[in-house]
């Protein structure tokens, strides 16, 4: 009688056990087959010499050869340049709209709109537009600074002005950023603030001990997804560099990435160029490698210092 008591509990935990493996199956099958086969398969291909049809292996021989390459090293760059720059940027610029936004007493529906209104525009579409747009010849941005006076510089042409210029662009299309801080401040409770008011703090005590605190998790979410996607910049550095280049892929040419100077050159722009065009898979398995890793590191980075951030406040 006693091991059919404790058998009991053992096949009662066994049962559930398995219940739950059959509810994550999908997930872990989706999982498997769309993450850890790509993951390991890149794994493997960083180590031979691959172009789609025939397989060597190299042992480390792509690790040191983009070790040495000089372009992958100015990918890098301009892609932490990204991450260092753009990322804050967007962030402040899209915390500071919604702030202002959520302070509106009328018209805030048609605000709303118009702010969000950039991030239906397709990427490629919003690019060409804004690289004509900021052309130093004919484009109307430059042409009402001289109206005060002031000379515009050569946007997308000029190596000290390209990414500026795309972090513009960022800026210009942050309307999710906005949305999802703009509902992230509404649902702060009102009495937080009147209870620091009136313990005098002012404006600024009461963002940085009411607001910060209270939408810190969204915060950490726009953080995070933000530093991936800039890890993963790609469309809008192709397209500006190849409208202001006025470069087009005829018979016989092919563009190269980076215009002006390399300036443009992002981490998954040489990754694509080294493994769809010069079809050294292997060496584009290294440069994945490299951006999941730099992605992990961030991630990790951003939620140790946002807990230490909590703990401390």
């Amino acid at each position: 009688m006693a091991f059919r008591a404790h058998a009991a509990p053992s096949l009662w935990r066994r049962s559930e056990g398995l219940r739950a493996l059959v509810w994550l199956s999908p997930w872990l099958v989706g999982v498997t087959i769309f993450f850890v086969y790509p993951l390991l398969a890149t794994v493997y291909f960083s180590f031979h010499r691959y172009d789609l049809f025939t397989l060597e292996y190299v042992g480390l021989d792509n690790y040191a050869y983009l070790v040495r390459d000089e372009r992958f090293w100015i990918s890098v760059r301009n892609t932490l340049w990204l991450v260092a720059f753009m990322v804050p940027a967007q962030l402040i610029f899209a915390l500071g709209v919604a702030q202002l936004v959520t302070r509106l007493k009328s018209g805030v529906g048609l605000v709303r709109t118009i702010i969000y209104l950039p991030s239906l525009v397709p990427m490629v579409a919003g690019t060409v537009a804004f690289v004509f747009l900021m052309n130093p010849s004919t484009g109307p941005w430059n042409q009402l600074l001289g109206l005060v006076g002031i000379q515009g510089p050569d946007w997308f042409g000029s190596a000290a002005w390209s990414k500026p210029s795309l972090t513009l662009l960022a800026l210009w299309s942050s309307g999710n950023m906005i949305v999802i801080f703009m509902a992230a401040l509404l649902d702060v409770p009102k009495h937080l603030y009147e209870a620091a008011a009136l313990d005098g703090a002012n404006a600024w005590r009461q963002f940085r001990s009411v607001t910060l605190p209270m939408i810190s998790p969204v915060l950490l979410f726009s953080t995070v997804t933000a530093v991936i996607y800039a890890l993963q910049y790609f469309t809008q550095a192709m397209i500006a560099s190849r409208v202001a280049s006025g470069s087009t892929d005829s018979p016989g040419t092919a563009f190269t990435p980076g215009y002006p100077d390399q300036s443009l050159l992002t981490l998954p722009q040489h990754l694509f160029h080294t493994g769809f065009r010069d079809w050294t898979m292997g060496l584009a398995s290294v440069m994945a490698l490299v951006l999941f890793a730099a992605a992990m590191v961030c991630t990790l980075f951003l939620l140790r210092r946002f807990r230490y951030a909590e703990e401390i406040s």
